[in-house]
């Protein structure tokens, strides 16, 4: 894999995909119209139109190399899924043709029976299908056409992730569009967009594959801390080294050829860690971008002898890896509905959409928790370097100011800019911004969006973004329902902005939300929720107010709902009773023995010396013996409590109590056990330990 130098990037961008502008160059005009209706007003595809598409992207993807084509698409493993069928058909003279029709193109046929699926189908019932999003460009991947396509089961429930997206993108487009009306506005389409903000850690490769834990599980579940950390904040922003730099090179070069639009990276704060940023895309469109950044981050580390590690929390002691999702909305012709414009105060359509979202949060903070937790992002929210578990809004001075005017029906009276003076002359002066950033906050506006930021690394970006847009849906629709109705359009309008206000004002919070005495205000004079790991927050799902709002927009059915979180917690109890059984093995097999070595050496020592000295104390070396013996029979103590509790999992009968298990007796005692395991490793020769310490792992790559 070469690197970017003397590359034509705007020649290199999409250069594997079918975007418009091949579209626009092989399609016969008619069926170029007849598609981009398709994708612009969400209307039928003719059956004719799709095998002209068919054809013509068949013979694209041979030009490129492809032998193969799959419907790529996103079950509820997190992941995707592919299944690759060649073009080639038998000819009658014995040969073969490439062949590529409408039907292949627009419908599959996966085997679904080995896809969670929350008991929404049996096991026996191996039948589901996938069909075309014409919305997302196919694209080549490994000398396979691609095509995103949607995931559901012979019945027609959604199996995958992609589905209730759209569904939830249909239905805030419909409640946006009433609004847009009211204000004399007729637009074809409101979509959401999103800009998903990707940190992953990068460390050798022969480091990660003699660690069991990292291999097994993408997190290391022992380890003591080196000497430094990230305490210098030095690698944050740091000049980046260059077998990274090689890294990030190759990576943006297969990220734009596939359309990615990778814009920005740097390095962030723990030591190897690293984030990737890029601009805006279409909700959908951005969801699948997402994913398919993630698993090229993972190729292309390969080829460079290092691993990707897109774990929340990879190492103790260090920050973990979010993933902040920029989101906004805006009409077909490019208008920011989160845009306040010059004068914010004067603008009500803006502070009419401000205040939908500011319900929405308010509304479905359960909703919101509950779409980014997962057994990874349990141990990175709320622990000073991510945003709480408790939702809440930043606003900004200026916007809480303007809203603070509107609800006490005052004046407001506008701030001055400042002008940023540098004191030397021949630095520029700048307009300062009307507010600062606030990087506790789980919910931040940011001048003309909003920034979730609680996702973990590893979480795919559909399900906060379903929740999002359905909960802000709602609010769109309330308002709707009542302004339609209103005899004064006006009048109607500044009693409903400023009654949001006064309802929801406690969802707005512009201070430090990594304070304890923030948990205390948010919880008992707030009354916000603080929902602390997956096994709190997912049972919410299936409380009545969310069941309604997502089967009211059409977003879930109640048996989809019901399917997500039975798999949903069915993950987490999964995730850590693998992990629970990883510690176990790693402890007996390897631990253990290499400690019991180290405590016969040492009593060799101890022999030896005394016998060439009777004078000789050994205090080092029996203090050592002493303690590392103690150390031995607390790790076997811990190791039997862990596999009572790992095997004690078996006798519940649902997966909720399961997960209550998990979360209050398995996790505690594997974190029992590592910290006998990490206190031996202090008192053990490097060189005898069976693993790579922390300071070889963060410090591995140069």
């Amino acid at each position: 894999m070469g690197t970017c130098t003397n590359l034509d990037v705007p020649k290199t961008f999409g250069s594997l995909v079918f975007d418009d502008r091949q579209m626009r160059a092989r399609l016969p005009e008619d069926v170029y119209r007849s598609l981009r209706k398709t994708i612009d007003e969400n209307t039928d595809l003719q059956e004719d139109i799709a095998d002209a598409v068919a054809a013509h992207m068949r013979d694209w993807a041979v030009e490129h190399g492809a032998t193969h084509f799959t419907h790529w698409f996103q079950p509820l493993t997190g992941i995707t899924a592919e299944k690759h069928d060649s073009f080639i058909t038998p000819s009658p003279d014995g040969g073969v043709i490439m062949e590529f029709r409408g039907k292949e193109l627009i419908k599959g046929e996966p085997d679904a029976s080995s896809f969670p699926s929350g008991g929404l189908r049996a096991t026996f019932e191996a039948r589901g299908y996938t069909a075309w999003d014409p919305t997302s460009y196919a694209f080549i991947k490994d000398h396979t056409l691609c095509i995103p396509t949607a995931f559901c089961s012979y019945a027609g429930d959604a199996l995958d992730k992609k589905t209730p997206l759209l569904r939830s993108m249909q239905a805030l487009n419909r409640q946006a569009k009433r609004i847009l009306k009211l204000f004399g506005k007729d637009v074809r389409n409101v979509r959401t967009s999103v800009g998903p903000e990707q940190e992953y850690f990068l460390i050798d490769k022969e480091v990660f594959e003699k660690r069991p834990d990292l291999v097994y599980t993408g997190r290391t579940l022992f380890g003591a801390m080196p000497p430094k950390g990230q305490e210098l904040d030095d690698h944050y922003f740091g000049a980046i080294k260059p077998r990274v730099i090689a890294f990030m090179e190759d990576l943006n070069q297969e990220l734009w050829k596939l359309g990615i639009l990778a814009k920005t990276e740097h390095n962030e704060v723990a030591p190897a860690q690293h984030e990737l940023a890029p601009i805006f895309s279409t909700t959908n469109v951005a969801t699948d971008k997402n994913q398919l950044t993630m698993e090229i981050m993972r190729k292309v580390a390969g080829k460079h002898g290092l691993a990707c590690l897109l774990h929340e929390k990879p190492f103790a002691g260090v920050n973990g890896s979010g993933k902040h999702n920029n989101w906004s909305m805006a009409t077909d012709e490019g208008f920011n509905l989160l845009s306040p414009g010059e004068t914010p105060y004067e603008n009500a359509q803006f502070l009419l959409f401000l205040c939908a979202v500011i319900q929405a949060v308010d509304d479905y903070q359960d909703l919101l928790r509950l779409s980014v937790a997962t057994a990874g992002n349990d141990h990175r929210l709320g622990a000073n370097e991510a945003p709480p578990a408790i939702i809440s809004v930043f606003l900004g001075d200026e916007l809480t100011a303007i809203l603070e005017a509107i609800k006490n029906d005052v004046p407001y009276e506008a701030a001055q800019k400042v002008t940023m003076k540098l004191g030397v002359h021949a630095l520029p002066r700048f307009s300062r911004d009307n507010t600062d950033r606030n990087r506790t906050s789980p919910f931040a506006f940011t001048g003309n969006k909003f920034e979730f930021r609680s996702l973990g690394s590893s979480n795919s970006i559909a399900c906060c973004n379903i929740m999002l847009n359905a909960a802000v849906a709602e609010s769109l629709k309330q308002y709707a329902d009542r302004l339609e109705g209103a005899e004064d359009f006006e009048q109607e309008l500044h009693h409903l902005i400023r009654e949001v206000i006064r309802k929801h004002e406690r969802i707005l919070f512009n201070g430090n939300g990594y304070g304890d005495e923030w948990v205390e205000e948010a919880t008992k004079v707030r009354g916000l929720s603080n929902l602390k790991t997956t096994a709190d927050a997912m049972p919410h799902l299936l409380d009545q107010k969310n069941m309604d709002m997502l089967i009211r927009h059409k977003v879930f059915t109640a048996t989809e709902i019901y399917s997500r979180c039975e798999i949903m917690l069915e993950n987490y109890c999964k995730t850590v009773n693998i992990e629970g059984h990883t510690m176990v093995d790693m402890a007996r097999k390897n631990y253990l023995p290499a400690i019991e070595g180290y405590l016969a050496h040492l009593a060799g020592t101890i022999s030896k010396m005394r016998a060439a000295s009777d004078r000789v104390k050994c205090n080092y070396e029996i203090s050592t013996m002493e303690r590392l013996s103690e150390l031995t029979d607390y790790i076997l103590e811990r190791v039997k409590d862990l596999e009572k509790a790992l095997e004690g999992l078996k006798e519940y009968d649902n997966i909720q109590k399961t997960s209550v298990a998990v979360r209050d007796d398995v996790l505690p005692k594997m974190e029992h056990l590592r910290k006998h395991v990490d206190e031996a490793e202090m008192l053990m020769p490097e060189d005898l330990w069976p693993f790579p310490s922390y300071g070889k792992i963060l410090f591995s790559v140069n």
